[in-house]
């Protein structure tokens, strides 16, 4: 028979293999848990980049319509400004943001007057102009003032400055105020805010712009620019100058702004968006700052 010796051996060696089984399951079912916890992961890493790739985290449809909207046309009460005009209103989407529209402006005095308008700094008021000039909008209509500013105002089928579309968009591209020396007159070597050939809008209040538009016959500078350029003359600036020459009287509310010779915009159309603008032109005539011109609708 087995000793007492020899049995304790044998218990005590069962033992230690049933703890070492014991161990070897505990390490499988850790290093199961760990593959399948490794797996769910790289699944989830898996699921997640495919719906960001589908734009699963972009912002919800509204935020995204949204986003795209590239112009905001405030509707205008007809009823309560009858000098106003319904057209429709532009696109609020898919406007060109960059490259520049041709404008020609034929008028009564003279060849016709073209302008580059600057999508990439005023796509809106590209837009506006473009729609309104489908619509013939401006044909057949007045500049009914030579302002103070040095500039041929546009753009009312009304002549009364109140006159427009239904609808306003707000400010784009209005200069930086220049520095201002001790007097609170612009430093003499600054470039104007307002060059020869710009082409801006005009409202009032400031911000409600419509139709109406300035052509610059001379240099404007300033201490507040409040006009939003949207283009420049590229051609026919002589026939500016010549119109900004012109002899004015009393518009009927004291100021003598009015052309005395109806200055008449037989058409104005928009070209399509090209890529590239062509060179400025180079100014070449000064005039310092003036009043503003009467209050207009925009």
């Amino acid at each position: 028979m087995a000793s007492s010796r020899d049995r304790q051996r044998k218990l005590a060696r069962a033992k230690l293999d049933r703890q070492l089984a014991r161990r070897a399951a505990r390490a499988r079912r850790r290093r199961q848990i760990q593959a399948g916890v490794g797996a769910a992961v790289v699944l989830l890493l898996i699921v997640a980049g495919t719906a960001w790739a589908l734009g699963a985290f972009d912002d919800d449809g509204k935020q995204n319509t949204a986003a795209e909207e590239i112009c905001l046309w405030t509707p205008q009460d007809a009823t309560a400004n009858t000098n106003l005009k319904d057209v429709g209103t532009p696109a609020t989407t898919g406007l060109p943001t960059d490259g520049v529209r041709a404008m020609t402006i034929t008028t009564n005095q003279g060849a016709p007057i073209t302008v580059e308008l600057d999508l990439a700094t005023a796509p809106c008021g590209g837009a506006s102009m473009a729609h309104l000039a489908s619509r013939s909008f401006y044909d057949n209509t007045k500049c009914h003032e030579i302002t103070a500013e040095g500039a041929l105002r546009c753009g009312d089928p009304s002549g009364t400055g109140l006159g427009g579309p239904t609808y306003s968009f707000y400010n784009e591209n209005v200069p930086t105020a220049p520095s201002a020396s001790p007097s609170a007159s612009p430093a003499p070597d600054q470039p104007p805010a307002y060059p020869k050939g710009t082409v801006a809008m005009i409202a009032n209040p400031p911000g409600a712009n419509g139709s109406q538009f300035l052509i610059f016959f001379k240099d404007y500078q300033t201490t507040d620019p409040k006009f939003p350029i949207i283009g420049r003359v590229t051609g026919g600036i002589d026939v500016v100058e010549k119109i900004g020459a012109l002899e004015t009287v009393d518009n009927g509310s004291g100021a003598k702004v009015k052309p005395k010779t109806d200055v008449v915009i037989q058409s104005l159309t928009v070209g399509e968006p090209v890529a590239q603008a062509t060179a400025a032109p180079t100014p070449t005539s000064s005039a310092t700052g003036a009043p503003s011109a009467s209050p207009s609708a925009g």
